[in-house]
């Protein structure tokens, strides 16, 4: 049997950092009030020049460096993204262009804050049927172009940057299992309207909390006893970062210490589809997360979606 694994992964911040202290000039809003929350200290903030395939290509690139591949070696690219570039074409294809990769399959995933996940759980199911041996995974947002810098409940929140995954066949599993969901009915806690002067992030913010700790408690269960497996077993929780609140919760859930969880939030917002690899990235890239580490990856997002991926890495 064909298994899919993670061989290499990248990361891509702008540049420009807008601190709390900087937002409380622009809205009425407190840097305490932020932190205590949220969890958020600053966020990154995309500059003129700067689009979503630019990020997502950028961080595919040093993807596939650290897997020691390069882009003609790419048989798919999936790209999670809720901002994308263009309407069309799909911005996995500017992203393919930028890279020079191969007439591989390319195209965008959009299905907010869990987008990467879903695209994990694309890319193995592909691998494992043989559509090819090594697949792009990128999340990449420009959610400061859909915020109302006005409104002090969301334009706190969100920042902009990109992730990536190189996944590759391999005998022995590394993704031992992926979790998708979704439930439409909720689609008004959390959305973007199209408006006439402009469409911006939409959120009531208390029930969206209320319903992502007991979704993405109910995903743990279900990610362990499909793997056999028992919480303690986990080395890693690594967390869409959208609330450190929610992260907490989600790490009592698996008896796990807050030194055995990935946190991004305080430096990076929410990032939507970019938050879990820019996370993931993080952790490798410092050395915490090892070979033969079980990890366990949860998103929640507007739809609502949400979805984990346990990965032996």
């Amino acid at each position: 049997m064909i298994h899919a694994a993670i061989t290499g992964t990248g990361a891509c911040l702008p540049e420009r950092v807008v601190t709390n202290q900087e937002l409380e000039k622009t809205v009425d809003t407190t840097d305490q009030w932020i932190r205590e929350r949220t969890g958020i200290l600053q966020r990154h903030i995309v500059s003129e020049a700067e689009t979503t395939a630019s990020m997502g290509t950028q961080a595919a690139r040093e993807a596939l460096a650290a897997a020691g591949l390069t882009p003609g070696d790419i048989d798919m690219i999936v790209l999670a993204t809720t901002t994308p570039d263009r309407i069309f074409p799909s911005t996995a294809c500017q992203i393919q262009r930028q890279l020079e990769a191969p007439e591989c399959p390319a195209f965008d995933v959009q299905a907010v804050c869990s987008g990467f996940i879903y695209g994990l759980d694309i890319a193995r199911r592909y691998i494992a049927t043989g559509g090819g041996r090594a697949v792009l995974v990128i999340g990449s947002e420009v959610m400061s172009r859909i915020v109302d810098w006005s409104d002090r409940s969301t334009c706190v929140l969100f920042g902009d940057g990109a992730g990536a995954v190189v996944l590759e066949a391999r005998d022995e599993p590394g993704i031992l299992s992926t979790h998708l969901h979704a439930d439409g009915r909720y689609d008004h806690l959390l959305q973007v309207s199209p408006e006439m002067d402009g469409s911006f992030i939409e959120m009531k913010g208390n029930e969206v909390f209320r319903m992502a700790v007991n979704t993405l408690e109910r995903i743990v269960d279900e990610t362990l006893e499909a793997n056999q497996m028992d919480r303690h077993e986990v080395d890693w929780l690594v967390p869409h970062q959208a609330n450190h609140r929610i992260i907490a919760a989600t790490a009592r859930k698996l008896d796990l210490p807050m030194e055995r969880v990935v946190v991004t939030v305080d430096r990076h917002g929410n990032t939507s589809a970019a938050s879990v690899p820019l996370a993931l990235n993080q952790a490798v890239s410092d050395g915490r997360i090892q070979p033969g580490d079980v990890l366990m990856l949860e998103a929640f997002g507007g739809g609502f979606t949400w979805g984990s991926a346990l990965i032996r890495y």
